[in-house]
């Protein structure tokens, strides 16, 4: 007697890309998926920029987890599948130090607008992060201020790093990457009108074939990941469910 799965519950692999701002997050969504279903996921975190860069050059994968706006992009460049975008989290930026270095007001645009001002060295990320903190800085009248302060951590290495290591004072970037990061005292979230929330996103891939296995497997997957069962790891990782 033919003892293999059926189609419905068929194990399979799901294999995705995502950027680093989610890595700690779909592991630990990963991980109870595996453990509620039958199947194993196999999510790459990377820089942004190195996972768009990918799926434009064609490498599959049955999802790709970006921010929402490079979702957007590589889908209307037919990159990926038209109208399958899922909104999944919303990550807020933070603004951290050095541990135990002086810990600056940034309690208000007025404080954050002092401290940028105050410091020696500021880092930023290449994500949505770095563009919108370019972006505050000319809305302050600081580009010019600030060009040669600035410094822009290479794709897939942490601003957090270079400031636990001393490169720079200040940093800005997702507090989900920055929260977890030894070395490193985050102050806030960036304040009042200065905040900035990154809707991180996911999509199909082009190869995955409606009515397959493989895409029953992602759909159950992506159904938990916005179950009310992921809304606590969500909150953990310093985002809220979209």
């Amino acid at each position: 007697m033919d003892s293999s799965p059926s189609p419905a519950t068929a194990r399979v692999t799901i294999t995705g890309i995502s950027s680093m701002a989610t890595r700690q997050l779909l592991a630990e969504l990963a991980a109870d998926f595996e453990q509620r279903s039958s199947h194993r996921v196999a999510i790459e975190s990377v820089a942004g920029v190195d996972a768009a860069r990918r799926v434009q050059a064609g490498e599959a994968f049955d999802v790709v987890l970006l921010a929402a706006d490079a979702i957007d992009k590589l889908m209307a460049a037919g990159h990926l599948q038209p109208g399958s975008r899922v909104d999944l989290v919303q990550s807020p930026v933070a603004v951290a130090v050095k541990a135990g270095a002086a810990r600056p007001d940034v309690s208000t645009e007025a404080a954050l607008k002092a401290a940028v001002l105050a410091a020696r060295s500021i880092s930023f990320s290449t994500g949505p992060s770095g563009l919108y903190l370019t972006q505050l800085f000319e809305r302050w009248g600081l580009a010019s201020t600030m060009a040669s302060r600035m410094v822009q951590a290479p794709p897939g290495v942490p601003v957090g790093s270079l400031l636990a290591s001393g490169q720079v004072e200040l940093g800005f970037q997702q507090f989900s990457e920055l929260m977890h990061l030894p070395g490193v005292d985050v102050l806030g979230l960036l304040p009042g009108s200065t905040a900035f929330i990154t809707t991180f996103s996911v999509a199909l891939g082009l190869g995955l074939q409606p009515g397959s296995a493989q895409h029953r497997a992602v759909s159950e997957m992506l159904e938990f990941f916005n179950s009310p069962q992921a809304v606590q790891t969500k909150r953990r990782h310093g985002m809220a469910p979209a």
